[in-house]
């Protein structure tokens, strides 16, 4: 299982939100620069970083310290967060980013998703971010009568690489990673899925583990890094342990 330490980006500063909420950011450090090397140094082998900005302006906002990111580490690197058309994802993957998430756009123009998957295969992820079990979409704040297994269904066949499903309703909050969820998802779909919101310790990611699932890919961990309620060395040496290295 693969464990990707988040980097959320508002105002070009790493911070953590609440269920999505702007105006519930806490900033963890000015320097997303520094916190990425932190987290390469700490033996992590992908990075999650989001543009929240982006996601609510529909393109690109914190371009400047994406690129510095980049710069800074030899990571693999998803992004998400305003990237809505082709132009974008050619950007962003010529920017040396790994691979991207489509968020919205994969809600309101699936088509330029499977266009995308075909071009770039092995670098389009689809976000299926569900607020109340329903796809949320422009940053969280619109939702739509879809749920994460409909999103998924969609695109079985399109070749994207991975599915992030994020529970809104727990992000950010330490509540604990929707598991029963994630893995009812992992079930439906053959595309892999990769966990995200709630997480709040290590017994999350055993939790995870525990469920024994094969198609669950990885999780995202956010606020539980940065306030120290998990340790990268204990995390990481979990799964190596349950993946047999």
């Amino acid at each position: 299982m693969i464990l990707f330490p988040a980097i959320d980006l508002k105002d070009g500063a790493c911070v953590r939100l609440k269920r999505g909420e702007m105006n519930s950011a806490t900033v963890f450090n000015l320097d997303p620069a520094a916190q990425a090397k932190a987290f390469a140094a700490a033996g992590f082998e992908w990075l999650h970083c989001v543009d929240l900005n982006g996601a609510f302006a529909g393109s690109s906002v914190n371009a400047t310290v994406v690129r510095a990111i980049r710069n800074a580490i030899d990571l693999p690197i998803e992004l998400g967060g305003g990237i809505r058309d082709m132009a974008g994802i050619e950007f962003w993957l010529e920017a040396g980013i790994t691979r991207v998430i489509l968020g919205t756009v994969a809600t309101k123009n699936p088509t330029l998703v499977r266009e995308a998957a075909r071009a770039f295969p092995g670098q389009i992820v689809v976000g299926a971010d569900a607020k109340g079990g329903r796809i949320a979409t422009e940053g969280w704040a619109e939702t739509a009568d879809l749920t994460p297994v409909e999103l998924g269904k969609r695109f079985e066949d399109a070749g994207v690489t991975a599915i992030l499903y994020t529970d809104v309703d727990r992000d950010g909050l330490l509540t604990g990673v929707n598991v029963e969820a994630t893995a009812a998802l992992a079930k439906a779909l053959t595309i892999p899925v990769i966990a995200s919101g709630g997480v709040s310790s290590i017994t999350d990611i055993k939790a995870l583990i525990a469920a024994n699932e094969p198609n669950i890919e990885g999780v995202v961990i956010g606020r539980a890094l940065y306030d120290g309620r998990i340790a990268p060395d204990l995390a990481l040496e979990l799964t190596r342990v349950s993946a047999g290295r």
